[in-house]
């Protein structure tokens, strides 16, 4: 009787209070951090960079703004990424990140403060969970739900992840890359490597530098991973011209790069990554093992956007591997689909 009358007298002012908040999914990545606003879909894709004055630690731009001015701030403002590997590197800077992005997201519904499902990588610590919990609490969400990365993803690109089958996802992101084998919307196993579009970025500064003296920063490194890079020869090979500094003479020069070289730059990550997804294959049950032959893998996140990735982890895994129609929202997508049901991806989904 107390409960009825409980619930007749509250369960209004629930709903209600739903109806007022725009609930948010969060893909706080490495590179780029994704929002998705329940009912609205993703409201925004921006880099995961804030940039400070080093005196007072004030941010002076977030997002877009501040990956701008990244190698080309002057001494008293610092531009920095504040999640390194998938986790916080820095909790004050990616609190203030949060907040801006919360903001930005909310500004047509400030009267309740969101609740955030924040997508995780698989392997980060109790430490590491805590952290991302209290920076989105202190930016402005009234609740923090954590979900596995490779679980939104699956759910993200579609994957039937509540059959009693198995279904295989790969997310390459800019600072881990997550791999999982899920059956009847439960990870069966995955594996998370701190191996990432960061990764291979830092790769091609190093080889220009070792091959042809040149330095180069993120972003140059960045495009000519995107424009040039592939997992296995391309059909036609590229070449661009790549401007830096000489490190011998300290002057500004220009090389041309080849496909031929970015691909040798690449090959170690890459191969981390297939070593990776071989492993996870290895220990899969054999009763799943039957479902990836014809199922196969899906891969998501921008490093699966790698020309002829699909094609060198079909030859390593002898399966049928897939890049995702839209990977680089593929977790944050999948944040959105839990968002419309939130209750039940709770009890089935492992978050907390």
């Amino acid at each position: 009787m107390v409960r009825r009358l409980y619930k007749k007298l509250f369960g209004g002012v629930g709903r209600a209070f739903g109806l007022l908040s725009h609930d948010l999914g969060i893909d706080l990545g490495t590179a780029n951090t994704l929002v998705y606003a329940r009912d609205r879909g993703i409201v925004l894709n921006e880099p995961s960079v804030v940039a400070l004055y080093s005196d007072t630690r004030k941010v002076r731009a977030v997002g877009d703004e501040a990956k701008l001015m990244l190698g080309r701030t002057p001494g008293n403002i610092v531009a920095t990424r504040p999640m390194k590997d998938g986790v916080i590197a820095d909790f004050d800077v990616t609190e203030a990140m949060l907040r801006y992005f919360i903001a930005k997201a909310c500004r047509s519904a400030k009267f309740v403060a969101p609740r955030v499902v924040v997508a995780v990588p698989s392997g980060i610590t109790e430490v590491e969970r805590r952290a991302v919990k209290e920076s989105a609490m202190n930016a402005g969400a009234r609740e923090v739900l954590l979900l596995q990365e490779p679980v939104a993803a699956a759910i993200g690109v579609g994957l039937p992840i509540d059959e009693p089958a198995a279904s295989m996802i790969v997310d390459i992101g800019g600072g881990t890359t997550e791999v999982a084998i899920i059956s009847l919307s439960g990870v069966v196993y995955s594996r998370s490597l701190r191996v990432g579009g960061d990764a291979m970025d830092m790769a091609i500064v190093n080889y220009l530098k070792r091959a042809h003296n040149l330095f180069i920063g993120e972003r140059t490194a960045e495009e000519i991973k995107i424009r040039i890079g592939s997992a296995l020869p391309l059909d036609v090979e590229r070449s661009m011209a790549v401007k830096g500094r000489d490190t011998i003479t300290g002057l500004p020069q220009t090389v041309h790069v080849t496909s031929q070289e970015v691909r040798e730059a690449l090959s170690d990550s890459l191969n981390a990554i297939a070593d990776m997804i071989r492993t996870t294959l290895e220990r899969c049950p054999p009763e799943l093992s039957s479902d990836l032959v014809d199922r196969g893998i899906v891969l998501a996140g921008g490093g699966s956007l790698i020309k002829n990735l699909d094609q060198l982890l079909r030859q390593r895994t002898c399966l049928p591997v897939f890049v995702a129609d839209d990977a680089l929202r593929a977790v944050a997508n999948g944040t959105g689909v839990v968002l419309q049901d939130l209750s039940s991806w709770l009890k089935i989904s492992g978050s907390s």
